[in-house]
């Protein structure tokens, strides 16, 4: 990461002054427009601090985000597009709507389409029609859950769709997304540049997982794990309610367990959770059914949640598909693991009651909570200043309390994954009980 280039590209200079009338001046009760010097460290501790004064090495940081003194756009000549893409998430209406009421009544700007099905909509030959975007249009959106503008998955002609936004006049285009939306907006970004082109391309990271790297939370994820938190709560009284009783939950979590982790944490009667970062043996004296059967013996009821992700290892190899947007296609480790329970405790004639649950759809198509929806709102309104004050190919991240400005190829270097030492895992694995390792 030392070796990363973390600056903001920029379309040109910036000479047309802000419409939202801020201040310069300390103490004056006005808040105060956002610099580019101002930076927000990755790492702000004590030691690291220490370091880097002992060294003289400058520490990494993040831009700052917000609202800019000058402009690269004309608020009155300037048009903009919205696109969603990849899998649903709650408060994508609630970042359209934002971004639709900041362009309008802050900074003027009238112009607003919406491109509809995903990066489709840039492509003539699936003949989507645009769709204007006005305050009014938009004013009760953030009440439902997915996107009004539809989405898809899968690459699109990178120089087809700068042919569309060019020729339509695009002056910013936002791209609400996961990784591989935001790798579709740096290929964006990029061909725009190589054609020389001032079009300013801005990731706002869409990702329920909340695996995007050197970001700490993506809207939607607080949704999620608190509907699970719910879900979690009666599939507890389905499970003591019988004897021997075993709720299994399976939660999204491709790459990363932090729905899963999250969750646990917040409806404290979950007795395992099994994630993709942590490796794991079913049989063996140390092995998860073993440890099953062991807490059925002592309290006759066990409630466990599984990241989808989790335990491919226990798969026969076979080959790797991917899905439209190159992910690789993760076996059912739910189902899997419901089978194996049911095998291993018939074979001893073990007794036990066995229920399954997989609320994935329904968790990710849900409207958003309080807090993600304030979240999504201030995360438009940060692109919304960036994008105006003519930065491009980068995403609006959140780092130590703080909204930043990141490069599009350092969030999606590499996935967000819980670390097995971290704070976060020993609290899971205080509150559930279970063993640090369920491997011999």
């Amino acid at each position: 990461m030392i070796n990363d280039d973390f600056t903001v590209k920029m379309l040109g200079r910036c000479s047309v002054a802000s419409p939202l009338k801020l201040s310069s001046i300390s103490g004056d009760g006005v808040f105060n427009y956002i610099t580019d010097e101002e930076r927000v460290l990755y790492d702000n501790s004590l030691s690291n601090f220490l370091k880097c004064k002992e060294t003289g090495e400058m520490p990494i940081s993040f831009e700052k985000a917000g609202p800019r003194e000058k402009l690269f756009f004309e608020p009155a000549k300037t048009k903009v597009a919205i696109v969603t893409c990849g899998g649903l998430c709650p408060g994508l209406n609630n970042v359209i709507r934002s971004l639709v009421m900041e362009l309008n009544y802050r900074y003027k700007i009238t112009r607003v389409i919406g491109i509809q099905y995903g990066y489709e909509g840039l492509i003539s030959k699936y003949n989507h029609s645009f769709i204007d975007l006005t305050p009014k249009m938009v004013e009760n959106i953030s009440l439902m859950g997915g996107t009004i503008l539809g989405s898809s998955r899968g690459n699109q002609d990178v120089p087809e769709m700068v042919d569309t936004l060019e020729n339509n006049n695009i002056n910013i285009l936002f791209c609400i997304g996961g990784d591989g939306t935001l790798r579709g907006a740096n290929d964006l970004s990029n061909e725009i540049a190589a054609r020389g082109l001032k079009i300013s391309v801005i990731g706002i990271p869409k990702t329920i997982d909340n695996d995007i790297g050197y970001i700490e939370k993506s809207f939607g994820f607080e949704t999620a794990f608190s509907i699970a938190r719910d879900i979690i709560r009666d599939a507890h009284n389905e499970a003591v309610g019988a004897y021997n009783g075993i709720a299994l939950i399976k939660l999204m979590g491709r790459d990363s367990g932090f729905i899963a982790a999250n969750a646990t944490l917040s409806m404290q009667e979950v007795n395992y959770v099994i994630i993709p970062e942590m490796d794991f043996e079913l049989h063996g004296g140390r092995g998860f059914l073993k440890e099953l059967r062991k807490r059925l013996e002592e309290r006759r009821h066990a409630l466990i949640v599984v990241a989808e992700g989790a335990g491919q290892h226990l798969f026969e190899s076979g080959d790797v598909t991917k899905d439209a947007s190159g992910n690789v296609k993760h076996k059912d480790i739910g189902l899997f693991l419901k089978d194996k329970i049911a095998e291993e405790f018939e074979h001893k004639k073990f007794p036990y009651s066995l229920k399954y649950i997989d609320p994935s759809y329904i968790i990710r198509s849900a409207a958003a909570n309080a807090n993600d929806s304030k979240f999504c709102s201030l995360l438009a309104q940060n692109a919304v200043h960036g994008a105006m004050a003519g930065k491009t190919g980068c995403v609006v991240g959140y780092w130590n309390h703080a909204f930043t400005y990141l490069p599009i190829p350092i969030a999606v270097k590499e996935r967000k994954k819980i670390n097995l030492e971290s704070e976060l895992w020993w609290n899971v694995l205080e509150t559930t009980g279970q063993p640090v390792t369920m491997k011999t």
